[in-house]
């Protein structure tokens, strides 16, 4: 279990408190790492804000629930995470964030209208543990292959690996299952 510097330990227990100056001192440690985080998902700046403010609201509202398990910084990640998905499922009912390599055609990319976050999410689990965790880490949470890296106990080249395999297995899926629905 992590140990937690007295630092962060009372940064969150002054936003519990709704402490203003605690809270502020939390979003702007954070909000460096967050901004870039969801600028992988939309290029639209002020949309991106939009989607920071509304999961910094978020996080305010559970702060409580963190039980000092884990990495804030990973706890952060997670909810800023749901708020992306939350705010593209709004617009529309489907996966148009998550992005997988190669498809940037306009024929691949239509495979993955199909599909709504749940189907792609399910797919996911599928995949080789090391590969998932990998996938999981870079693509839904924002770490860097160096910070898996680190997590995991791997190089970074294997980190790359590992994405790069979870990401052709889950196109062959995501293939596979389209074939199934056509057939239909």
């Amino acid at each position: 279990m992590p140990t937690f510097d007295e630092k962060e330990k009372r940064l969150v227990e002054g936003c519990i408190s709704n402490d203003r100056r605690c809270q502020e001192e939390f979003y702007r440690k954070f909000f460096k790492k967050m901004y870039p985080f969801i600028c992988r998902y939309t290029s639209d700046q002020e949309e991106a804000l939009h989607i920071l403010n509304s999961g910094f609201l978020r996080i305010f509202k559970k702060i409580e629930q963190f039980e000092f398990k884990g990495s804030l910084e990973g706890w952060v990640r997670k909810i800023m995470f749901h708020s992306v998905a939350n705010h593209f499922r709004s617009k529309k009912n489907n996966l148009q964030f998550l992005t997988l390599e190669d498809y940037d055609k306009p024929e691949q990319a239509n495979q993955l209208h199909n599909f709504y976050e749940e189907d792609i999410l399910q797919m996911v689990e599928l995949l080789p543990n090391a590969s998932k965790n990998v996938f999981k880490l870079f693509a839904l949470e924002g770490f860097s292959h160096a910070e898996i890296g680190e997590q995991m106990g791997i190089s970074v080249g294997t980190s790359k690996w590992h994405l790069s395999e979870a990401r052709k297995r889950l196109k062959n899926l995501i293939a596979q299952q389209n074939l199934r629905n056509d057939a239909k």
